[in-house]
């Protein structure tokens, strides 16, 4: 018997770097609703922004991670690289993060027929990928 599933979402978790610019990123630029900002066990702050029915958690860890993980995206290490966002309005969403001083990795492209796509870094240098489908 496989998983059973309670929620049509999942959540994710990043441990972050730079807590105020990561919050300025996911609430201010790409204006993700802040759910809450909760105490986490053994110290620390964990920051819930909505995605749909989906959990962006970005974690403000005290005392701060004893290490981080490689950079470079897709191509620069084995794991979770990266992870993705569907949006309707994608021109739009790249116009705010271009015009906040963010780095756009992969410009929009179509992929396939119906599909583009684009890549962001995070403050922190991880990678979120923004899919619109037509």
């Amino acid at each position: 018997m496989g998983i059973e599933v309670q929620k049509r979402a999942i959540d994710i978790g990043i441990i972050a770097k730079d807590i105020d610019a990561m919050k300025t990123f996911y609430g201010e630029v790409l204006e993700l609703e802040l759910e809450a900002s909760i105490p986490m066990p053994g110290g620390g702050t964990m920051n819930r922004f909505k995605v749909g029915d989906s959990i962006i958690k970005v974690i403000e860890l005290d005392p701060a991670a004893p290490a981080e993980a490689p950079p470079g995206g897709i191509r620069g290490a084995t794991g979770y690289r990266y992870w993705t966002i569907h949006t309707p309005n994608l021109e739009g969403v790249l116009d705010k993060i271009i015009e906040s001083g963010h780095k756009v990795v992969v410009p929009a492209k179509v992929i396939r027929e119906g599909i583009t796509i684009a890549i962001v870094a995070d403050p922190d240098g991880n990678w979120v990928e923004l899919l619109e489908s037509n």
